[in-house]
C-alpha cells in the first residue's frame, strides 16, 4: 500500500546560479527534478511516507536524470514510463531578487504529453493501492491524456479513495483554456481535496474572494478546499467552515516549488490518519487546520533554498 501517487509530469528545472537575472543574462545552469506530481512525491518520501510517481519522460538523458534522480529520492518509478516520441520537458527558471520566479519553458512535443491509457491502465492496481490518488494538468494538454486521468480520478473515486488535485495553472500551454476549465469542472465532481494558490482561484471558480472561492469548491463536492496565500499561509474549508492558518516567517531565496511543498505536507498528514475518503469526510475540522499548518511549515522551508526541491524538508529536519 502506498502513501501518495501521483499522476503527471516530471520535468527537468534549470536553477540560475543567482538572483536578479533574466534567462537571457544567466551564465550558469543546475539542472534539478522539477514537475508538481514529482515535486510532490518527493516531498512526500522526505517526510517519510511512500509515494510513487506515474507519468511519461524522454528516453532521452534528460529522462534518464529524472527517472535515477527520483529513485535515489526514494520515489517508486516502476511505472515512469519512457518514450522515444518525445523529449523531456525543460524549465528554465529566472529569479528576481527578492526570490520571486518566473519560467520559461521548452515542452515542444514534450514527453510528459504522451501519457495515455497505457501508462493508467497499466497501472491500474497500483493505482488502486495507494491512499491517495494526487493528479495535477499540465501534462494534459492533449485529449488522450485527459482521458486517461480522468478514467485514473473516477476510478479511485469510485473505489472510495482519497483523491486530489493542485491544478499548478500554466495557461500559456492550453491553445483554449475553455478545454482546461472542462477538465477541472470534471476533476473537481470527484476530487476530495483541491489546493489551488490565490493567483489562481479567479481563472478557476470566476472570483478573488478566498472564501467566495472555497465556498465554490465546496458547492461542486470537494470535501476539503486550500487556497495557497504566499507569505500569509492558507485558507482551509471543511464541513462548512472557513480556517486560516499562518506562514512561519522565513528568508525567502526562491518561491518555486512552495506550494507542491504544502500540498506534500498536507497530503502526508492526511495519510497518517485517513486511508478513505469516507474516513476524511468524517475528520474532525481541527485536525485538518493542523495538517494545513504542517503544509505551511513545509513549504517555508522550500522557499529557503533555490529549487522546488532542494528545500523539501525531512521530518528530522522539522523536529
Amino acid at each position: 500500500m502506498m502513501d501518495v501517487v501521483s499522476l503527471g509530469e516530471a520535468l527537468v528545472d534549470f536553477l540560475p546560479n543567482r538572483r536578479g537575472q533574466l534567462v537571457r543574462e544567466v551564465t550558469q545552469w543546475t539542472p534539478c527534478l522539477g514537475g508538481a506530481p514529482a515535486n510532490v512525491a518527493v516531498g512526500v518520501c522526505r517526510l517519510g511516507a511512500k509515494s510513487g510517481l506515474v507519468g511519461v519522460t524522454g528516453e532521452d538523458e534528460f529522462g534518464h536524470f529524472l527517472k535515477q534522480g527520483l529513485k535515489k529520492e526514494g520515489v517508486d518509478v516502476r511505472h515512469l514510463r519512457q518514450t522515444a516520441e518525445g523529449k523531456t520537458g525543460l524549465g528554465f527558471v529566472s529569479l528576481t531578487k527578492s526570490g520571486e520566479r518566473s519560467f520559461t519553458f521548452y515542452r515542444t512535443r514534450a514527453a510528459e504529453t504522451f501519457l495515455d491509457r497505457r501508462d493508467t491502465s497499466g497501472a491500474r492496481k497500483y493505482l488502486r493501492a495507494t491512499k491517495v490518488l494526487h493528479v495535477g494538468t499540465n501534462s494534459l494538454i492533449h485529449a488522450a491524456a485527459r482521458a486517461a486521468v480522468s478514467d485514473a480520478v473516477k476510478d479511485a473515486f469510485e473505489a472510495g479513495q482519497i483523491t486530489s488535485t493542485d491544478p499548478n495553472l500554466r495557461l500559456h500551454l492550453w491553445k483554449d483554456p475553455a478545454v482546461l476549465r472542462r477538465l477541472l469542472g470534471v476533476l473537481f465532481k470527484r476530487c476530495a481535496v483541491v489546493k489551488l494558490s490565490d493567483e489562481e482561484i479567479e481563472f478557476v471558480t470566476g472570483t478573488r474572494d478566498v472564501e467566495t472561492a472555497l465556498r465554490w469548491l465546496e458547492d461542486k463536492g470537494v470535501v476539503v478546499g486550500l487556497v495557497t496565500l504566499g507569505a500569509k499561509g492558507a485558507a482551509l474549508r471543511f464541513g462548512g467552515e472557513t480556517r486560516y492558518v499562518q506562514a512561519r516567517k522565513v528568508k525567502v531565496i526562491d518561491t518555486t516549488g512552495a506550494g507542491d511543498g504544502f500540498t506534500a505536507g498536507f497530503l502526508y498528514g492526511v495519510t497518517q490518519l485517513y486511508g478513505t475518503r469516507a474516513a476524511l469526510e468524517s475528520a474532525d475540522i481541527d485536525a485538518l487546520e493542523g495538517h494545513a499548518r504542517f503544509g505551511c511549515l513545509v513549504g517555508s522551508h522550500v522557499v529557503t533554498k533555490l529549487g522546488a526541491v532542494a528545500g523539501l524538508p525531512t521530518r528530522k529536519q522539522l523536529g
